[in-house]
């Protein structure tokens, strides 16, 4: 009686670890199937075909894994959305995050190297504006598509982020960066929804003066901000400003980036300042010029930034 009891405990094992390996494999094998239809799925996306910014009617093949970045902000959106290790070349201005100060230099502001480019085999060129045809051309002649967006405020920075996520296959990633941005707008906005307009100029550069006019995403911050924009009737987003309008409208702070040519004394010592509140009040600030020049996913801090200098006692 004891035998047989013991075979039937044996058979019984051998049952079960028969299922327990033929439940595995069928689990394994699902496992692997809802892989391979996953990857189906994100690979569906792709031919995709959109239209950039300035209406090119582009299409991407393929998810892309090589990517050139004309502009410094394109850079800082590639980045955000954990694109670095697909990043192949950018401008020699790119220096935001440290990484990007390693990969391959196509050039800068006044031109770039098409070969150098060609020689990346990117399979997707971001450049900010229109460019220059010639260059485009060339660089469709090539086979390689590119993409062109010049944001010029803070939703069009977020529609850009949304846009390159999409083109790159980070679409989940482009959302959460894009809703922190609009968190970081609300609470600014929030800060200052009550406060007393001040004055505001913004110097783009100084020989010949010009200021941040209607349409540039500076205009943008100095009204979120709590600001009033004197330039707000400029003959453009970035137009030469006459300085004896700059002293008869007398803004309360006169806001410029960091520049090596220029500090806040060199502007105080210039011949008329002396008449205007802001100088009266030492209001005259230099900002952090990659923060405030560049629409990309910092432009909420340039926000934050620009709203902490008009009403610091709001920010404590």
């Amino acid at each position: 009686m004891k035998n047989i009891r013991n075979k039937k405990i044996i058979i019984l094992l051998t049952l079960i670890l028969t299922l327990t390996t033929v439940v595995g494999c069928e689990n394994s094998n699902k496992i692997e199937d809802n892989k391979e239809s996953k990857t189906k799925i994100e690979n569906s996306a792709y031919p995709l075909e959109i239209e950039d910014q300035f209406n090119n009617k582009v299409k991407i093949e393929k998810e892309p894994k090589r990517i050139v970045s004309l502009a410094p902000s394109h850079t800082e959106i590639l980045y955000s959305l954990g694109l670095g290790d697909k990043i192949v070349g950018v401008t020699s201005f790119c220096d935001y995050p440290e990484e990007a100060k390693e990969k391959d230099k196509i050039g800068d502001f006044e031109g770039v190297n098409i070969e150098k480019i060609i020689e990346l085999e990117p399979d997707l060129v971001v450049q900010y504006g229109k460019g220059n045809e010639e260059v485009n051309n060339k660089i469709k002649e090539a086979g390689i598509p590119i993409v062109s967006y010049e944001p010029e405020s803070i939703d069009e920075v977020i529609d850009t982020i949304n846009e390159i996520g999409k083109i790159t296959g980070k679409e989940d990633e482009a959302k959460k960066v894009t809703e922190d941005m609009k968190s970081k707008k609300e609470e600014v906005l929030n800060k200052v929804k009550n406060v007393e307009k001040v004055k505001v100029f913004y110097e783009i550069w100084h020989d010949p003066l010009s200021a941040a006019g209607p349409g540039s995403f500076m205009d943008e911050l100095i009204n979120l901000s709590g600001g009033e924009n004197i330039a707000k009737d400029a003959k453009g987003g970035y137009s030469e400003f006459n300085e004896e309008e700059l002293i008869e409208r007398n803004p309360d702070v006169y806001l410029a980036a960091e520049d090596p040519e220029k500090t806040v004394e060199s502007i105080k010592s210039r011949a008329g300042y002396d008449a205007m509140n802001a100088v009266k009040n030492n209001r005259v600030y230099l900002l952090e010029p990659n923060i405030v020049s560049r629409p990309g996913p910092r432009i909420v801090e340039a926000l934050e930034l620009v709203a902490k200098t008009l009403h610091p006692d709001l920010f404590k």
